[in-house]
Order: C-alpha cells, then structure tokens, then sequence
C-alpha cells in the first residue's frame, strides 16, 4: 500500500517556513553571510569590509605564522587526508603528540582527539551513558550535549539555567532512577557568556555520588591562568571528572577532545562510535591545533589571555555606556579555589569575584527587531551574531558580539561609535531598545 504521507512535507510546511520567507525577502536574514578572507578582526564579507565582533577565533591564532606554518608541515607531510579511521589507517604521529600534550594542559591522565567537537559530545555521552542511567543537564547547554543525551537514551533530567536549587532536585530525583548518574555543563555558556558555578555543582555532584562533564568549548583557551578553562579558574579541575574542549575555538582550527581518567577515555578510544566511525581529521587541521596549543602554553600565551578578557571589557563597558542591555559581568561569591590573579578576575571590595569572558551578548528580546538591528550593523560596517529562539528562550532573542586578542582599542572604539550611531537611527525608526536597566 502506498503511504499517504510524504516524509517531505515538513519542509514545505514547517512552521519558521513564513517568518524565514518574509526575513529573506526584507533582506534581514541574518545566517549564512558569505566571508572573504581569513577570520581576523576585520573581515572582507560581501564585497565590504567589517569589523568582525562574531568571531570565536578567541586569541586571533588562525592567521599566527606559527600556526599556518603548523598546517602547511602537516599537509605537505601527511597530505591533505588520511582516508580511514583513527582505529585503521588514520592516526598518525601528530594525533598521538596532540592527545599527550592536552592531557597535560588539562592536567589528566589522558586525552582523546575527535574529528570535531560535536563528535566529541556525542561519543562521551552516547558510549558512557545507557537506558538505565540518568543525565542532568543545564537547560542552557548546547545542542551537541543535548544531541549526544538523546543518542544515549538514558533518562534526561534538565534544569533551569543557573539554578542550582533546581540542580538538587535533580540530584535528589535521579537517585530512585537506579544506574549511573552524569551531570554534564558547559563551563562558559555560548550565548550568554557566563559561566558555571563549577565550585557549588562540584559540592552536589560529590554529595549524591553523580560524576560531573564539563564542555569548555569556550572556555579552554580563554580563562585561567594557563587557559585550560573554567575549571581551572575556580580551583576544581581535579574534581572534573571529564572535560569537553574543540579546536574551532581558541586552537584556530577544527576538531575536538575529551579529556579525564586514563580507564575512561581507553573505554572510549574502543567504544565511541563517533571516534571509531568517521574518518580521522585531516593532517592540516591537527597540525594547526597543535601549533596553536603551544603558543598558548608558551610565555606569549598568559598576553593573548590578558588581550582578550581586557577586550571582552572594553567592548561589555563601551555598550553598557551607549545604553544597550548588555548582560553584566558575572559575580561569584567569595571562594578559596578561584584564581584571584587570573586574566579577566577582578575582587570588589565584598570579595566578589567579577569574571568577562569574551562573549558579550546584547538583549534585543524581540526577534524581529534583533534580524533588523543586525541589519542595521552590518550595513554599517560591523559584523555580530544573531541568537533567536530556540537558541536562546522564548522573548530573549539576542545579539552575540565576541572579541579576539587581535582586535586593537582603536578598531573596538570605531565598532562602538557604529553601535551608537545606529541605535539612534534604528530607534528613531522602530522605537526603544531593552535599555541599560533590562539586561
């Protein structure tokens, strides 16, 4: 019998189907702009030049000479594929030389080099969990971690962004679930910018028994002060039991690793299903990585920490001034573990810790209007992100602005002043935006 269904359908009918037609025939659509040039902080994008504020090239790295001379090796030695798996014909010299020198940047016992970051989130979680487990999550934790739950089918516990009392009830619940218990987090929040209190769910993680993932997409390369990551700013790397990182972001390249207990990640390495069957990543972009990890760890990294955090600054304090609702710094609480001399940490005088990260979104809250406003910057000349629901919860809807150790103060105050003109302007046309006293 023929089926009365096309499994097609959806796409014709899908409900974003109007919102993304109407966006694209007012020439707001905000995705899939065309770049012309390497990622640095100005950028040639559509036959014009911008300056990039939605970049996640965090220390500037992807045009370092080290860096592409770290590709070019490993191209003209390796070529440009390997053509099978890691477990195959895939590793070569440069993944096992990679792996060792992250766990030691990690301070772990091992490391594990997947094709990418996603890959990554899906291997841990769907080889280490099963339908007897429960995974708890951040509501606020990005897709590749949600992705990589549901692939695991074990039972998924979320809670609310930040809430920690909500966190406990979790922990409390997934105790009469029977089976293991894993709390995964990301250590800094991709659209929020802010970061996890590692310190207090390291607390209820050891009190109910429930081992603890942290995906420091963003957050390895940019705070502590080696740049291993948010762990390592607040003192609890060593009771991480499993850390997530990418190579998209700070590293200047693609890929990803997990890094942890030598038992675990030898689990991995024979189970992941997304380790074993994909092929290896290409020559040029491990040997881009691991050139960029090594002047991270080099005497030049600790500046290009500094450059950035005091950029992410200069940028969250510059628009907080115009009036834009920037989300504010973050303040943790008093605590022996976080490192006070740290890039981007500063103490006030209540021993709060306030801690930037190089992501610093502002609240638009109105879809339509971030796609317009986004419109209205690029116009201009500045390039950002733009975060609409689902990314971010319903009415929230965002732009993301990013900084780069290589962005210079006078091309930020240049950016700022295109930020003020433009809100006059799309005011003037469209009404308030959420001001300094709504974000």
């Amino acid at each position: 019998m023929r089926t009365s269904i096309d499994v097609f359908a959806k796409v014709r009918e899908h409900e974003r189907a109007p919102v993304l037609a109407a966006a694209r025939e007012a020439g707001i659509l905000p995705y899939f702009h065309v770049l012309t040039s390497p990622a640095m902080p100005v950028v040639e994008m559509e036959g014009a030049q911008r300056i990039m504020l939605g970049s996640n090239n965090y220390l500037g790295l992807t045009g370092d000479e080290r860096v592409l001379a770290g590709a070019q090796d490993a191209l003209h030695r390796f070529g440009t594929g390997l053509t099978g798996s890691r477990l195959l014909n895939g590793t070569i010299p440069l993944h096992l030389e990679l792996e060792r020198e992250i766990a030691e940047w990690m301070a772990s016992e091992d490391a594990l080099v997947f094709s990418t970051g996603h890959q990554a989130n899906l291997g841990a979680l769907g080889t280490l969990l099963g339908p007897g487990d429960t995974v708890i999550v951040d509501s606020a934790d990005h897709a590749s971690i949600l992705d990589g739950c549901a692939l695991s089918r074990a039972k998924l516990r979320v809670f609310r962004h930040g809430r920690l009392e909500k966190l406990e009830k979790m922990l409390e619940r997934a105790a009469d679930d029977g089976g293991g218990v894993l709390v995964v987090v990301d250590g800094v929040f991709s659209m929020e910018g802010d970061i996890a209190p590692l310190g207090e769910i390291c607390e209820r993680c050891e009190r109910h028994g429930a081992r603890l993932m942290v995906d420091e997409a963003h957050g390895a390369g940019v705070l502590g002060a080696r740049g291993a990551g948010t762990a390592e700013l607040l003192g609890v790397g060593e009771r991480v039991d499993l850390r997530i990182g990418t190579f998209s972001k700070s590293l200047a390249s693609c890929g990803g690793f997990i890094a942890g207990a030598h038992e675990v990640i030898d689990y991995l390495r024979f189970y992941s299903r997304s380790f074993l069957f994909t092929a290896s990543a290409v020559p040029a972009a491990s040997g881009a990585a691991l050139a960029a990890l090594r002047v991270l760890r080099s005497d030049e990294g600790p500046p290009l920490l500094e450059r950035v955090l005091e950029n992410a600054r200069q940028l969250r304090d510059g628009l907080h001034e115009l009036g834009f609702a920037v989300v504010a710094a973050q303040r943790l609480p008093p605590g022996d573990g976080v490192q006070l001399h740290a890039p981007g940490v500063s103490e006030n005088g209540a021993g709060e810790h306030t801690i930037v990260t190089p992501i610093v979104p502002v609240l638009v809250g109105d879809d339509w209007k971030a796609a317009l406003l986004w419109r209205a910057l690029y116009d201009a000349g500045v390039f950002v992100n733009t975060a609409l629901h689902p990314a971010v919860p319903p009415g929230g809807a965002l732009l993301r602005t990013s900084v780069m150790a290589t962005h210079d103060r006078p091309t930020l105050e240049r950016a700022l002043g295109i930020f003020a003109r433009v809100k006059r302007e799309f005011e003037a046309a469209h009404g308030p935006l959420p001001g300094t006293g709504n974000a």
